[in-house]
């Protein structure tokens, strides 16, 4: 047998052990998409009714490991001024410092920090249909506070521009009073209930 040049033979190691050192999968990178990323919130009107409103335009990325979930994470940035109720004279006293004060806080944010996989709830594939509890900041009317969403992976695929698309759906609940905001307590409710929709895009290069 001929005995190979000291430097094939270090080519032919590495190549070996290149497998046992590269991740078996990687992650997915993508882009919320904003026309189709929405918080939806109800609040107790004095016993009398929940109203809501919405939230939109909101942007951010999305981590996605479908073979490891609690590897996933997300970003997103919540702007204020999107807040909309259907009522213009509602929206406007909302946005005022009795309530979200937007002249000084123009954004909300959320950064998850853990994710535990639950279970799945569907048999759709790429990990579509799987539940997890996601834990992680709000900031909110300068205040940053924990909060713990329920989430479903509603499907990973392609949308109908052709483009890989993951789609979510989340709740949670706050208490307003948490991050400052107290007024007509406590007629007006204190707990928040919160109703998220989102899409995310895979980005470029993915």
């Amino acid at each position: 047998m001929l005995k190979q040049p000291l430097a094939t033979r270090l080519v032919l190691a590495a190549t070996l052990l290149l497998p046992l050192s590269a991740p078996a999968f990687a992650a997915d990178s993508y882009t919320l998409d904003p026309s189709h990323t929405a918080v939806v919130w109800h609040i107790n009107h004095f016993g009398f009714s929940k109203p809501s409103g919405k939230f939109t335009n909101i942007t951010g990325t999305l981590t996605l490991d479908v073979k490891n979930l609690a590897a996933s994470t997300i970003t997103a940035t919540i702007p204020v001024d999107s807040l909309v109720t259907g009522i213009a004279k509602l929206d406007e006293h909302l946005r005022s410092k009795d309530f979200f004060d937007l002249a000084t806080y123009p954004t909300a944010s959320f950064t998850s920090t853990k994710v535990t996989f639950r279970g799945s709830n569907a048999s759709t594939r790429d990990g579509g249909g799987s539940i997890a509890t996601v834990e992680g900041t709000l900031t909110l009317h300068g205040v940053t506070k924990p909060v713990t969403l329920d989430v479903v992976l509603n499907k990973i695929g392609v949308n109908m521009f052709k483009k890989k698309t993951a789609g979510f759906s989340a709740t949670t609940t706050i208490k307003r009073s948490d991050f400052g905001m107290t007024t007509y307590l406590p007629g007006l409710g204190d707990e928040i209930r919160l109703e998220i929709e989102s899409e995310a895009n895979i980005a470029a290069g993915d």
